[in-house]
């Protein structure tokens, strides 16, 4: 087998990126062989996962990976179908590394370091699932180019319809420079309060802006979703509540994924 990689991002903290991915990782871990990437230096994924301090994954992460270009000696078993490569503060360090110690061979090597990485564990695993910063630089870049599809997340606020344009914009150019079979899986909009009418008027406008490209889809906020972080997602007696929403999610995007 040879895994589909998905990637979750936006250059917006706050937006759901890591609790979805999270969410999805164990979804799919359910009948699938799964590989988590912690790409984010705060770690959250990996904590979220764990329930372990970032810290002890110190010298066995993400970042140690890129740098020998090999990931199969720094993969964490989180259960017999979930596994994760960690992140913790020094994964901040890779573009320092990136454009000091990495002696780069053609102009396109700086965005493939992460998909030459998993390529060495990609048949491995049916699935894939990238973790993204919230924010457009190295890793982020890195993340795209190693991608086959990219799931772009919205949370329903001003600053993040702002981020959204750009960050679509972002893998146009990644998808046209560096990695010409990623695709744009679609627009996943979250963390909604239906309650409130600006919710309500930013979620029209993504469709009416963005159409199909839009999930049909649309998660809102959930209690037991955002205490997953302290009650983690074994022996969780409100894990079913924590997650219920995003199986219809899961369905679509497996129907773009495999379709």
């Amino acid at each position: 087998m040879t895994a589909k990689i998905i990637s979750f991002g936006i250059q917006k903290g706050g937006s759901s990126k890591t609790t979805t991915s999270g969410i999805v990782s164990y979804l799919l871990s359910q009948d699938y062989r799964v590989l988590a990437v912690d790409l984010d230096s705060q770690g959250n994924l990996t904590e979220l996962l764990t329930g372990r301090d970032v810290v002890e994954f110190r010298g066995k992460t993400i970042l140690e990976a890129m740098q020998a270009q090999n990931a199969s000696g720094y993969v964490y078993q989180v259960t017999d179908n979930l596994h994760l490569i960690a992140a913790e503060d020094l994964l901040a360090t890779f573009s320092r590394w990136l454009y000091s110690d990495f002696r780069a061979k053609a102009i396109n090597d700086r965005s493939l370091i992460l998909a030459k990485t998993l390529a060495t564990v990609r048949d491995n695993y049916d699935y894939i699932i990238i973790d993204m910063p919230p924010a457009l630089g190295d890793q982020t870049i890195n993340a795209l180019a190693a991608s086959d599809y990219v799931v772009a997340m919205f949370e329903a606020s001003k600053f993040c319809y702002s981020a959204l344009g750009r960050f679509l914009e972002t893998c146009w150019h990644v998808k046209e420079r560096v990695s010409p079979n990623m695709v744009v899986a679609g627009i996943l909009r979250g963390l909604i309060d239906s309650r409130r009418s600006d919710n309500k008027f930013l979620i029209g406008q993504v469709k009416e802006t963005y159409g199909e490209l839009c999930f049909d889809s649309v998660l809102t906020r959930n209690a037991a979703a955002g205490r997953l972080a302290i009650t983690g997602f074994e022996n969780n007696n409100e894990i079913n509540q924590a997650v219920s929403q995003y199986r219809d999610f899961l369905k679509e995007l497996m129907q773009r994924v495999e379709g």
